[in-house]
């Protein structure tokens, strides 16, 4: 999360893509924009298994981010989710010390994606 701290970034930014000219860029990124693009990363199970490889799942200060980053929950900014299902379960479990544990097995990655796919087929109607 660059150089903000938990309090410094305690406040979800706008849920907006226009820029408060205010507001810090981070390399020419909004605050918005770095969070948005962290959270859909959030759906993909290889990335949250190279995260707990990094033993980033373990770090108390990165789950207090992950809970800071429950306000994507919320409907002004689920809009902007290219994949809200997914992103949002992810959240959901990785509150879980349990879930964040078990995310290294290659089998629950597996399971996951299975999952991810039959969810995707099943939204398409044709699972």
């Amino acid at each position: 999360m660059a150089d903000t701290t938990m309090t410094e970034a305690s406040t979800p930014p706008p849920a907006s893509f226009t820029p408060d000219p205010s507001e810090p860029l981070y390399a020419g990124y909004t605050r918005f924009e770095l969070e948005l693009e962290f959270v859909t990363l959030l759906s993909s199970p290889l990335y949250l298994n190279h995260l707990a490889s990094q033993k980033l799942l373990q770090s108390s200060e990165f789950t207090a981010y992950l809970k800071y980053l429950q306000y994507w929950t919320k409907p002004e900014y689920i809009k902007y989710l290219s994949y809200p299902g997914p992103t949002l379960w992810a959240l959901e479990l990785l509150q879980q010390e349990r879930f964040r544990a078990e995310i290294l097995s290659p089998e629950v990655v597996g399971r996951l994606m299975e999952e991810g796919v039959k969810g995707s087929l099943d939204y398409q109607g044709r699972g």
